[in-house]
């Protein structure tokens, strides 16, 4: 099974923790622009089981994931499966049909501007992501993947003292699509 070990921060502005980053050593990857339509279960209500079901979109990529239930009360961490669909629009637009002819409904649509930066911080690979959402502000998530249960511990630690280098402290638990809603 795969895990998604994963912190988020609020911030005010996002050029200061890129030049932070940076200073690490650590160069940016392209800057991409996600669009991610979420559905709603025909009979579960995701919002109380904690799971959530979306459609990705970036530039012509088109990906599914189902992320499960939040599994400790610190950070993100929960199992996360992700499988690539078919490129471009027709790509997407199948996806929602699938979801549609099989009862799930779209529930809302996050757009966000992402920069990412990779480093190795003891055997993991963490994603810093700098995230600029729309009607949202200024975000940044730290992840880390792993297929072994008994590393998560680890795998937050790493995160953590990531997250303390670099002067993150608001943590924020909830989804960007929970903020929206709750707007």
């Amino acid at each position: 099974m795969r895990y998604e070990v994963e912190q988020k921060y609020r911030v005010v502005g996002n050029t200061k923790i890129a030049r932070q980053i940076e200073d690490l050593g650590i160069l940016p990857q392209a800057k991409v622009t996600q669009s991610d339509a979420y559905y709603a279960h025909p009979n579960r209500d995701f919002a109380k089981t904690d799971e959530a079901l979306r459609i990705r979109r970036v530039d012509d990529r088109n990906c599914i994931t189902y992320k499960g239930p939040k599994i400790d009360a610190k950070s993100k961490t929960r199992q996360e499966i992700e499988l690539s669909i078919e490129k471009g629009a027709l790509g997407a637009r199948l996806g929602d049909e699938l979801w549609q002819a099989l009862g799930f409904r779209q529930v809302g649509e996050v757009v966000k501007t992402r920069q990412v930066y990779h480093l190795t911080r003891g055997k993991y690979e963490i994603e810093i992501a700098i995230d600029c959402v729309e009607h949202l502000g200024d975000f940044v998530e730290l992840e880390a993947l792993t297929e072994n249960s008994s590393e998560l511990e680890s795998a937050r630690e790493a995160i953590t003292e990531l997250a303390e280098e670099l002067g993150l402290r608001t943590i924020e638990r909830r989804s960007y699509l929970e903020l929206l809603l709750e707007k």
